[in-house]
């Protein structure tokens, strides 16, 4: 498979990644409201249907990623940006699966955060977003 192809594959599931990771922990500001407590359920199967898709969003993300990589290692492994958008990408796995943790918590009755802390969390990716799409287009020198 060729580089454009890769890359092209990467980013349209980086953009199904990044949209289950904008709107899960949307879901759990809403599902953290006692005042939802009727439509728990639904957003139960919302959130429990929306991690899986992203969840492949994630994989081919990463595999189609990893695989542009391995067409011109060195030059990848020897930019800085490329060694700074990794660190974000593992951070993003990382968000991924607090995500995760924090789904189930909300799921078994065991949430210990507000609404408000879930729109502060809802957060992150977007400052990662704007870091990567920097990093791979500016590709700055550090």
């Amino acid at each position: 498979m060729s580089l454009n192809w890769l890359k092209a594959l990467h980013v349209i599931f980086m953009v199904t990644w990044f949209a289950g990771l904008f709107y899960l922990p949307r879901l759990f500001v809403y599902h953290a409201q006692e005042e939802n407590r009727t439509s728990f359920n639904l957003f139960e199967v919302m959130e429990r249907r929306l991690f899986t898709i992203m969840s492949i969003g994630a994989v081919l993300t990463l595999l189609f990623g990893f695989g542009a990589l391995l067409t011109n290692p060195a030059y990848y492994m020897s930019s800085g940006w490329m060694h700074a958008k990794l660190v974000l990408v593992a951070l993003l796995c990382v968000y991924h699966v607090w995500c995760w943790r924090l789904m189930q918590s909300l799921k078994t009755g065991a949430n210990q955060h507000s609404h408000k802390w879930y729109r502060y969390f809802n957060e992150a990716p977007t400052l990662a977003l704007f870091g990567i799409v920097i990093l791979v287009l500016v590709k700055p020198t550090f």
